[in-house]
């Protein structure tokens, strides 16, 4: 791998090894949307499963396989209380950087549109 704009120098060794990691833990946590809304309904606070399978609108085994895999990947931490398990986001900078990806996601459709509008004002 080269670093983006660098042909000639290679990629830091440790870089790419976090990069790795960070595909194989995080990116793979969110690559299911519901993941991502579970993770902002556990912003607002612990939650069982029941309570976020009415909250997101899901099936209770659907919100059970979901967290498994957050858990799975560090992004959720299962805590039992009584018969039930509870559960909270582990690290709330991953809203943060949720947040941040959805402000990029913002911009560049308003890009977009704003490229759309140019070319229907120039027709």
């Amino acid at each position: 791998m080269r670093i983006s704009g660098s042909e000639d120098m290679p990629m830091n060794k440790t870089l790419e090894t976090e990069v790795n990691q960070l595909h194989a833990e995080i990116c793979a946590g969110l690559a299911d949307p519901k993941r991502i809304l579970i993770l902002y309904e556990l912003a607002a606070g612990p939650r069982h499963v029941t309570e976020l399978a009415g909250s997101l609108n899901l099936n209770q085994p659907l919100v059970s396989r979901h967290l498994k895999v957050l858990r799975e990947r560090g992004m959720v931490v299962a805590t039992r209380v009584g018969p039930a398990v509870e559960y909270r986001i582990s690290d709330m900078r991953l809203i943060q950087a949720l947040d941040l990806l959805r402000a990029v996601l913002h911009d560049g459709l308003a890009h977009r549109a704003s490229l759309v509008e140019k070319v229907y004002e120039t027709a």
